[in-house]
């Protein structure tokens, strides 16, 4: 038994789930990791994960954090030029839901709504009949996200919460998703219409970071980057705007890159 599984598994671990998911303990992780001393962490952390530290700009971190969202280079990230594409947002495994009647996400006994994720039932109703996909971002992915098409934008909706792990063991124990500090916008995409797109951290992920930007944003667009842990984002897509690709519809992860091409358009 892992140590996820105890606590996630057992009357005993859930007594420890408490104070591990506190947003106290993520906050301080992440000054911690902001420290310089941090740095010494690096080495260990690019072995043990089989970081190809040659995809990555050359340059000198600061922290753990600093490294821990790095720049990839851009040739090694190309975005999907066809307008037609709907394009991932980021690297991760993706796994795509229907929606019906709020419903969304069946994992084992796990199950929630959309209305529920997005704390607003009139915005959840625009997505009915449509897609949920979700990309599960482990420790040795990019953490860098982008924007799917151009579109017009929202402010963020801060949604304050604890910090689960996002690995499947939670993920079937917990409804993870609708307990995790989440924050998303509104896309109102050239080619999809309205798209949500939602950012939600994870255990010792104290920040989700996205910077001040402009209303108009572009396809490719870097929208932020999520500091130390895995983390995932979710993209809700309305009814009959995009057609999935069969390898993406069987509710199964798929490992995906940033910038590739997910769906087409249904026009």
């Amino acid at each position: 038994m892992t140590f996820l599984e105890f606590l996630y598994g057992t009357a005993p671990g859930r007594v420890l789930l408490k104070p591990l998911t506190a947003p106290a303990l993520s906050h301080l992780a992440g000054r911690i990791l902001d420290h310089p001393v941090s740095k010494i962490l690096i080495p260990g952390f690019v072995s043990r994960n089989h970081i190809p530290m040659e995809e990555y700009q050359e340059t000198s971190y600061h922290s753990f954090n600093d490294f821990f969202c790095r720049k990839i280079k851009p040739s090694l990230r190309p975005i999907d030029p066809s307008p037609e594409h709907l394009i991932a947002p980021c690297d991760g495994l993706l796994s795509v839901y229907p929606i019906s009647q709020d419903l969304v996400i069946p994992v084992k006994q796990s199950r929630y709504t959309i209305s529920s994720l997005l704390r607003n039932s009139a915005l959840a109703k625009k997505f009915e009949g449509g897609y949920c996909m979700v990309f599960r971002l482990c420790v040795d992915h990019y953490h860098r996200y982008c924007y799917p098409d151009d579109a017009v934008r929202s402010a963020e909706v801060k949604i304050p919460g604890v910090y689960h792990t996002v690995r499947p063991v939670a993920l079937e124990a917990l409804p993870v998703f609708l307990e995790n500090t989440r924050e998303y916008c509104l896309l109102r995409t050239r080619h999809f219409k309205t798209i949500v797109q939602m950012e939600v951290g994870a255990m010792l992920v104290g920040r989700i970071c996205n910077p001040p930007s402009a209303r108009q944003v572009r396809r490719g667009q870097e929208k932020g980057f999520f500091q130390y842990g895995g983390s995932t984002i979710i993209l809700l897509v309305q009814k009959d705007q995009v057609h999935m690709s069969g390898m993406y519809r069987a509710a199964r992860e798929v490992p995906v890159h940033m910038g590739q091409e997910i769906a087409c358009t249904c026009k």
